[in-house]
């Protein structure tokens, strides 16, 4: 079978699980969100602030991706919040199939918020459609300003653009406002959060973010339900 087939059915079975996980995220009203970027952006850093921010009534889990080690996943479990290590042994991304294998034996009727901290990469995880609510890209000032022209489609699907490490714009050359701007090229829309995991600016927007997105659906899926 040539390549080209052959991506398009795995993509057409990958979409048809993603599906279905999606259907029952609705049903049991969990928001899941499918968090984005390249290695070293600082998505466990902004995950270990989030998780330390909510409480146990908060009802949330993480599935974490990489391709070796259980790192992530242990750097987490100190919140004592549901955590599972996804390690794929060398596939540069997750896939639905990941997830439903590895949310077996968790019980979505006991979750309101699912993240997933997608493998250390701009490209492939664009074409994967986990189920998510929606996809959260981050993009430190450690990279170039220019990545949302460079990996268009990742920006184009995610509703919220994170740029994290702030705190180092003194001392790396990074245009901050010329980053914002090239992703609103990619996606006009996109929502945009700053953010210092080390001296906390702007880790309220993102809790702000994170709640209106949580009532939103709540109010969706109870709209749903009449």
């Amino acid at each position: 079978m040539d390549r080209v087939p052959l991506e398009r059915k795995v993509l057409s079975e990958n979409d048809r699980i993603a599906a279905e996980l999606r259907a029952r995220f609705q049903e049991h009203g969990v928001l899941c969100l499918n968090i984005i970027s390249s290695p070293g952006s600082g998505k466990t850093t902004l995950l270990e602030r989030t998780l330390a921010a909510l409480t146990q009534r908060d009802r949330v889990a993480v599935l974490t991706g990489d391709i070796q080690t259980e790192n992530d996943a242990n750097r987490l479990k100190r919140f004592h919040f549901p955590v599972k290590q996804i390690t794929t042994g060398g596939t540069c991304h997750l896939d639905a199939r990941m997830i439903e294998r590895h949310l077996a034996d968790w019980k979505l009727e006991d979750l309101d918020l699912l993240f997933i901290e997608n493998v250390g990469n701009l490209v492939c995880p664009s074409s994967y459609d986990l189920g998510e609510a929606a996809k959260v890209v981050v993009l430190s000032v450690t990279e170039g300003e220019d990545k949302p022209l460079k990996y268009p489609s990742i920006f184009f699907k995610s509703d919220l653009l994170i740029l994290s490490k702030i705190d180092l714009l003194p001392y790396v050359p990074f245009e901050i406002n010329a980053a914002a701007e090239n992703a609103r090229k990619v996606h006009p829309g996109m929502e945009i959060v700053k953010v210092s995991c080390q001296t906390g600016d702007g880790l309220q927007e993102w809790m702000n973010w994170l709640g209106e997105r949580r009532k939103a659906h709540k109010a969706l899926m109870e709209t749903a339900s009449r």
